[in-house]
């Protein structure tokens, strides 16, 4: 189930890099409004998340991981592309890498946008791999975690709203 999450939220980076290669960084940087559109949808589907976790914390599903891979993708992807500090963080530190004299921007930031999934991806996998091997001591604790990733994610959103 990590292994799977963490191919989404590469997936979500590989979008932020398309948007910075494709110059949407400069537009959302210059303006605010579509940040905050960007900022508000993060912050709500981090409260679902609060209250999804929460709400399921004392029903421990044996099995439940083999049968829920695409969810576990998904829900990377969608918290990764609404995270606008992903977004903001690609579009201000990749270009600063670039530039215009060695080629087209967009193909430099590509590359360089790969460059950074790729290791990403690799950090991300032995997280989700090392979360599968304690497994059994992560769902014996299934409760507590699900109300602790709930208050956090709960207090991601309000750092989004209020930041």
């Amino acid at each position: 189930m990590g292994m799977a999450a963490a191919l989404g939220v590469n997936l979500g980076i590989v979008v932020h890099v398309a948007m910075a290669a494709a110059g949407l960084s400069a537009i959302l940087l210059a303006r605010p409004a579509l940040y905050d559109v960007i900022r508000y949808a993060g912050a709500a589907y981090l409260v679902w998340l609060a209250v999804q976790a929460w709400r399921h914390a004392d029903r421990v599903e044996e099995g439940r991981a083999a049968q829920s891979l695409w969810r576990a993708v998904r829900r990377g992807f969608v918290t990764n592309v609404l995270n606008p500090k992903t977004a903001l963080f690609i579009f201000a530190f990749i270009p600063q890498f670039t530039d215009p004299a060695i080629g087209p921007l967009w193909a430099q930031i590509v590359v360089l946008g790969a460059i950074f999934t790729g290791f990403g991806f690799a950090f991300s996998l032995c997280l989700g791999a090392a979360a599968g091997g304690f497994a059994h001591v992560l769902r014996a604790r299934a409760g507590l975690l699900n109300r602790v990733a709930g208050v956090m994610f709960a207090g991601l959103a309000a750092r989004l709203i209020w930041d």
